[in-house]
């Protein structure tokens, strides 16, 4: 017997995490990661990513071009190209280890394969939650060295200085929601071990009516 709270409790789980896995592979893929616009220049802003920067004029339009090379680069958007694609791999292979241990699979109904469901639905929980922390680490990394260089008084007032950018606010989201998604598959595995509580009753139960229907029909013989 299929428990219905656990099985929403999959749907959701798996609902959320494939929009926070969306969510991350936008986040890693636009270019708005900082945004720079200058006082002296209001028709023009610049935007920066980790494969690309971008220059938006009014008049011209966006254009964007990707980076020479990578030894230019910030250490910290190195490392958040690195982290970004490993979240983005880890939460893909997270929802794939959850699909065959979701309850709507007609497969493995016995007790062991009940268990192995359970094993790949944790394991599918951790991934996420790894996904998780590594996407929230390089954007909440970013974000803040940016208040820092915005809030350092040593900077003269006329240099630009960077904001958030849309991306930021879309990885913080990725994050958040790979988080919840793993919960709602550890939630799930205590529910999913109550239903297999109760096939094994209903199993004993069901064995102790054989053997005692097979006493009375040996006695009546």
């Amino acid at each position: 017997m299929t428990n219905p709270c656990m099985v929403f409790l999959e749907l959701l789980g798996m609902l959320v995490g494939t929009g926070g896995w969306f969510c991350s592979l936008a986040a890693t893929i636009m270019p708005q990661w900082l945004s720079l616009s200058t006082e002296l220049m209001g028709m023009e802003s610049y935007e920066q990513g980790l494969w690309e920067a971008c220059v938006i004029q009014e008049v011209a339009g966006t254009e964007c071009r990707p980076y020479d090379t990578i030894l230019g680069l910030k250490p910290e958007f190195m490392l958040a190209r690195v982290l970004m694609c490993v979240s983005d791999a880890t939460c893909l292979l997270g929802l794939l280890l959850a699909i065959p241990s979701m309850s709507q699979i007609n497969c493995c109904k016995s007790e062991e394969g009940q268990r192995t469901k359970r094993g790949l639905k944790i394991t599918a929980g951790v991934f996420l939650c790894i996904a998780g922390l590594f996407v929230l680490f390089p954007i909440s990394y970013i974000a803040h060295d940016i208040v820092i260089k915005y809030f350092d008084e040593s900077i003269p007032h006329v240099v630009p200085r960077s904001e958030f950018g849309d991306a930021l606010f879309i990885g913080w989201a990725a994050g958040l929601l790979d988080i919840v998604a793993a919960v709602l598959f550890f939630t799930s595995c205590s529910e999913s071990r109550d239903s297999e509580r109760y096939l094994v009753y209903h199993d004993q139960r069901q064995q102790i009516r054989t053997i005692d229907g097979s006493r009375k029909h040996t006695e009546y013989v």
